[in-house]
């Protein structure tokens, strides 16, 4: 099992905001049923609205996809979709 930060646990509803310490990074997601939703990985914008982090991380079946932010909150959101695992997953840098 993949450690990371847990952003959704048997959910069929929207998670919440939890910390994300800046840099590359995976989401996953797997969803007992679809049932033709999505889910997708949402950041913080300035003034505290969510915001799409793009199509990568727009899922609409069990996969992930690769980000990268700064510091700040993430959620997975959630529609349609029920019985959801979704997590985000640090990529480590070659550089360090």
């Amino acid at each position: 099992m993949a450690v990371g930060i847990v952003l959704a646990s048997n959910a069929s509803a929207t998670g919440d905001w939890v910390y994300w310490p800046g840099g590359r990074g995976e989401f996953r997601v797997e969803s007992d049923s679809w049932g033709g939703g999505e889910v997708k990985l949402e950041c913080k914008g300035p003034n505290g609205t969510a915001q799409d982090v793009g199509t990568e991380t727009t899922l609409s079946a069990d996969g992930g996809g690769i980000f990268e932010l700064g510091a700040g909150e993430i959620r997975a959101n959630i529609d349609t979709a029920t019985g959801v695992y979704a997590m985000a997953l640090a990529i480590p840098s070659p550089n360090f």
